[in-house]
């Protein structure tokens, strides 16, 4: 089982015992603010089961996160694969949900910067990307924080949500390692 730690956070697997505190972030309208509907309790339990299932076949994906100071789960945050067509597929996306009471703290750019560290180090991925809404400020400068880049070409309407929706637009982000190479050449 892959676990990785930063200074404040443990990323973990999941336990039964997140369900529960997931499923009240997942009805929190400031947690869901820029996704198109809050998440019922059933909804989240099959939420929980395919993330675990990502796991099993892939080896990674979205980690739960714990405080170290607490014990306290506040959120995930890790990789996944998209499960839509869009034209920057194939892909593997780095994504997050911290509960709102921790909004502000740094936690999603801290446990964010691990998982690119494992995406690149231990994966061995060429290339992660992230997207979000327009007027999603904070994930956006989550992903700067992070080195991510805007592809200003890349944005797209969400294939899962009707074009007129209010949410349907994305802006899209992406990040490749430094090669060796390129990094001596720098210097």
């Amino acid at each position: 089982m892959i676990k990785l730690e930063t200074n404040r956070l443990i990323l973990r697997q999941w336990l039964d015992s997140d369900i529960p505190i997931f499923a009240g972030m997942n009805r929190d309208p400031k947690v869901m603010e820029f996704f198109s509907a809050c998440l019922s309790e059933e909804e989240t339990e099959e939420m929980v089961t395919r993330i675990r299932v990502h796991f099993q076949k892939y080896g990674y994906g979205l980690f739960a996160v714990e405080l170290k100071s607490s014990g306290e789960f506040i959120g995930f945050v890790g990789l996944s694969i998209p499960q839509f067509d869009a034209p920057f597929m194939p892909a593997v996306e780095i994504g997050w949900r911290i509960s709102s009471q921790h909004f502000g703290k740094g936690y999603a750019t801290e446990a964010a910067k691990k998982i690119l560290e494992f995406a690149f180090d231990e994966l061995e991925l060429e290339e992660v990307v992230s997207f979000t809404v327009p007027r999603n400020k904070a994930s956006q400068r989550v992903m700067e924080k992070i080195g991510m880049s805007r592809d200003l070409s890349g944005d797209f309407f969400h294939p899962k949500l009707e074009k007129n929706h209010p949410l349907s637009l994305h802006v899209l982000y992406r990040i490749k390692p430094i090669l060796v190479e390129e990094a001596e050449l720098i210097f």
